[in-house]
């Protein structure tokens, strides 16, 4: 059984994870698959927007009870003084294309890091999110300590961190962690309904950009990311879509942006 499906609707690429027997926890062919369902969407000019969630009642129960046991088995990921490994899913973080968690159910550990690398995270209201490092004797894992506090702020990230406890839906909606509270059977649907909004109106070579000065200034202090930004106007200012954004208005027209398939 594939580890990974994927299905298109309409604007949305739909990436399942698919072992809910363990509430898809995550195994080295399920990286390898998300990664090159990413690739593909990316490629695909009619795909505005990605979504992944999870197959049955789980979101993503975290990294595999067999990788747990072999890393603490090992003692260690990486050799001191040597480059560490990439952080879990932090390669959606460069995916040009919006990465949206449709969270279903539990999303747990590794799982939670998921949610936390992807852009938006749309959550219905059977979702529930937990570090669990703490409760399983490790640290902040993935940046979390890094990136977190960023999305909600020191305290809550504290809070969630040190505690491991577990965040419903609603909390997680109210502390702006979860960018959007659904029913159940309109996760889909929303994502769905959000890329189409995005192949409307917005020009997908600009939304590639905007995702990418947002990642490079989280580390960048106000007059190195205002250095760069400026360059980047410029050029925007020299694309076909810039002038076809301000032509469309005065025509009152939908635009007809460049297609983009991630160069």
């Amino acid at each position: 059984m594939a580890t990974v499906l994927t299905e298109t609707h309409s604007a949305l690429a739909l990436i399942r994870l698919n072992r809910p027997e363990v509430l898809n926890a995550i195994d080295y062919p399920m990286l390898a698959a998300i990664g090159a369902a990413c690739d593909a969407a990316v490629a695909d000019p009619a795909i505005h927007a990605i979504g992944i969630t999870g197959e049955g009642r789980g979101f993503c129960a975290g990294l595999d009870m067999a990788l747990l046991a072999a890393h603490a088995d090992e003692g260690r990921l990486h050799e001191p003084g040597s480059a560490p490994p990439p952080p879990l899913f932090g390669f959606l973080r460069d995916v040009p294309k919006p990465v949206i968690a449709l969270v279903n159910g539990p999303a747990a550990g590794g799982g939670f890091i998921l949610t936390m690398m992807a852009d938006l995270r749309f959550a219905s209201t059977a979702a529930s999110f937990t570090t669990s490092f703490t409760r399983r004797g490790l640290v902040a894992e993935h940046q979390a300590s890094w990136l977190l506090p960023r999305i909600v702020g020191l305290g809550r990230a504290t809070d969630l961190m040190i505690s491991g406890r577990r965040m419903d839906a609603e909390e997680a909606y109210r502390i702006g962690y979860a960018d959007r509270l659904v029913a159940p059977d309109a996760l889909i649907d929303t994502a769905r309904a959000y890329a189409d909004d995005l192949a409307a109106h917005v020009a997908p070579r600009a939304v590639a950009v905007v995702k990418a000065q947002i990642n490079r200034d989280l580390s960048l202090d106000e007059g190195a990311a205002w250095a760069q930004s400026a360059e980047q106007i410029s050029a925007a200012l020299g694309h076909a879509d810039a002038a076809e954004g301000a032509l469309s208005l005065v025509e009152r027209r939908k635009p007809r942006f460049t297609p983009f398939t991630g160069r």
